[in-house]
């Protein structure tokens, strides 16, 4: 069963736990915060032996569901804590988690953590399993769009009233990070427990705790967001971020673009699928091309193989997939040649 983080407050409300549960997503705040409430639903109903288990390939699941096994014997209510890679289960982890759903233990509650976990694995066996015979919790990334209101309800949480600015400086300083966003806001708690929080007092205590990553910067600039491009790649820049690893992300995704503009059909997660349709109706499969071409001459460059320097090229094609400067590799490829 298929449930959605924000609709799972009235699940475990109506005070009947499932056997198992799957909670997935790409924030770890998020999946780690739907687990303590599952934790602290199972406590109160006498839920207190917990074992944890890291799902690695050849793990030993016969020792986790057998140690369980013997531990019924004392009738003692136990928690078995599964975290599972993002890459999902080998065939034997597969096997034995089908394995125990056909027939879970009594007073045994699983719950298994993904986080970062493929899209692919959502057509496994053993995911299959589990949202046949489990629950599946989904949790979806806040978006930027969405983030202000998310740090606004979080601050109410925890009593603290934000201005309209401070909720747009804080959201501008923990871009990305919600990790970070909870950090801050316990901080702020802290620093000024009473009263309305300024966007004065929010510069004052937050520091720029934005998280960007290789993805986010291409759906940035595929989203036609120019400034946040160049103030993202200055960001991995600094933190030491390689010119190879941002352009296999650009590439991918480039790809998967080019493949939905001429007819394909492409796995893209449901909540970038808008921003991939209006880049592809802005840019054109024509472009596209070009842009892939482009890519590849950054290759040669960062390899040495064309004079310039890569991170300025880097920079120029993700703001022409953003729509703001043309790419000039192409137009220039043979001047650059060494």
């Amino acid at each position: 069963m298929q449930i959605r983080a924000n609709q799972f407050a009235r699940h475990l409300q109506a005070g009947r736990l499932a056997n198992a549960y799957l909670i997935a997503g790409e924030e770890q705040l998020l999946v780690d915060e739907i687990y303590d409430d599952i934790i602290d639903a199972a406590k109160r109903q006498g839920f207190n032996e917990r074992t944890t288990f890291e799902a690695v390939p050849r793990a030993q699941w016969r020792d986790l569901f057998q140690g369980a096994a013997n531990m019924s014997l004392f009738a003692s209510k136990r928690v078995l804590d599964v975290r599972i890679p993002p890459r999902g289960l080998d065939r034997a982890g597969s096997d034995a988690l089908r394995g125990y759903l056909a027939a879970p233990l009594s007073d045994t509650l699983l719950i298994c953590r993904a986080v970062d976990l493929e899209w692919r694995q959502r057509s496994s066996a053993w995911y299959k399993a589990l949202d046949k015979d489990g629950m599946v919790v989904t949790v979806w990334p806040v978006s930027l769009r969405e983030l202000p209101r998310w740090l606004e309800e979080r601050c109410r949480r925890h009593g603290l009233v934000l201005e309209r600015d401070a909720i747009e400086a804080l959201a501008d300083r923990v871009e990305g990070n919600l990790l970070a966003a909870h950090q801050e806001i316990e901080k702020l708690k802290l620093l000024q427990p009473s009263g309305t929080v300024t966007a004065e007092a929010v510069a004052g205590a937050v520091g720029d705790s934005a998280h960007f990553d290789t993805f986010a910067l291409v759906d940035a600039a595929l989203a036609a967001q120019g400034a946040r491009v160049r103030k993202m790649l200055s960001t991995l820049r600094l933190q030491g971020a390689v010119v190879f690893l941002i352009l296999g992300a650009l590439v991918s995704q480039l790809q998967r673009a080019r493949e939905l503009a001429t007819g394909g059909k492409p796995r893209i997660a449901r909540n970038r699928q808008q921003t991939f349709a209006a880049a592809v109706k802005r840019l054109g499969a024509r472009r596209l091309d070009e842009l892939l071409q482009e890519c590849a001459l950054l290759d040669m460059q960062a390899k040495g193989m064309l004079r310039g320097d890569a991170w300025q090229s880097l920079e120029r094609i993700l703001l022409a997939v953003a729509g703001t400067m043309p790419p000039t590799l192409t137009h220039e490829a043979a001047l650059r040649r060494i």
